[in-house]
């Protein structure tokens, strides 16, 4: 098992071109949050923006259009039961984030489907939460494409059939094998399972157990991979490194981490970091 360093931050976020325009940094499309959960997809969607993906799209339910609005005014909003327009955002995208605060009834899981039944194999798409919990229950197959799953133990024992106290790297290997995808297992020290390599995150903080703390961590990979398209499990390595890295410089000063502040420390962070260019160890974190 590879343990991550901060190297990872040095070989994926790297100056931007001098012509760039917003369509050069990806289009995120994010599918989730009902009535009861617009948090959710809203700091999923924050997390996307600050990441610098160039241009986000939400997927939600009417009632949160207002809050979406005035706290991210930089993302579009779309209504998640409009079938059609939902279809259109999906298949337009580079990266699709669906799950957070999706829910689990009978409209949650057709919307699930509608977003299934428009990806392209080209694609991303980040399966987080609620609709990790919906494809174990309805033994749904996900689409072609790259697929990446950030569920946490208990999201992973339903999709993998493999208790909590049984998820050794050996047995999520097996099934990260028969999923063929890459799957971010939240936990104290996060793995990342993908195609040839196990990875492991030795850094955080348990000030990161806060609600939400996973719809940012979907968010900001579905931004790093949209934004970083040249190698996308970097891109997945980079943003699961620089979210418990934010939160534990956070974390010097406060009890606890509120995710939107790790959101909103993204864009200072990656710039630190594109200005250490490749040197190791320079306490950019600080």
């Amino acid at each position: 098992m590879e343990k991550l360093t901060d190297q990872i931050l040095h070989d994926v976020i790297k100056p931007r071109p001098e012509h760039s325009f917003k369509g050069t940094f990806g289009k995120v499309t994010l599918v989730g949050g009902n009535r009861n959960f617009g948090g959710a997809i809203i700091m999923a969607a924050t997390a996307a923006v600050c990441a610098g993906a160039g241009l986000v799209t939400v997927c939600t339910d009417q009632s949160n259009s207002g809050a979406l609005h005035s706290q991210l005014p930089e993302a579009m909003f779309a209504d998640s039961t409009d079938d059609d327009q939902v279809a259109s955002l999906v298949a337009a995208a580079t990266t699709v984030v669906v799950g957070p605060g999706l829910g689990d009834d009978d409209q949650s899981l057709h919307i699930l489907k509608n977003v299934f039944a428009h990806i392209r194999s080209e694609q991303n798409m980040v399966i987080d939460g609620s609709a990790i919990t919906l494809i174990a229950r309805e033994h749904l197959t996900a689409p072609q494409g790259n697929i990446i799953y950030t569920p946490h133990e208990m999201e992973w024992q339903r999709l993998s059939g493999i208790k909590i106290a049984d998820q050794t790297p050996e047995r999520n290997r097996a099934a990260r094998d028969q999923l063929d995808a890459t799957v971010v297992l939240k936990k104290h020290h996060t793995e990342i399972y993908a195609a040839d390599q196990t990875y492991q995150l030795t850094i955080g903080t348990p000030a990161q157990a806060v609600g939400g703390m996973g719809d940012t961590l979907a968010g900001m990979v579905g931004g790093f991979v949209a934004e970083f398209h040249q190698n996308p499990l970097k891109a997945v390595l980079a943003a699961v490194y620089a979210h418990s890295a934010i939160a534990e410089n956070i974390a010097k000063n406060q009890y606890i981490v509120l995710p939107h502040q790790i959101s909103r420390a993204l864009p200072v962070f990656m710039k630190k970091v594109e200005s250490a260019g490749q040197e190791k160890h320079i306490g950019f974190l600080d």
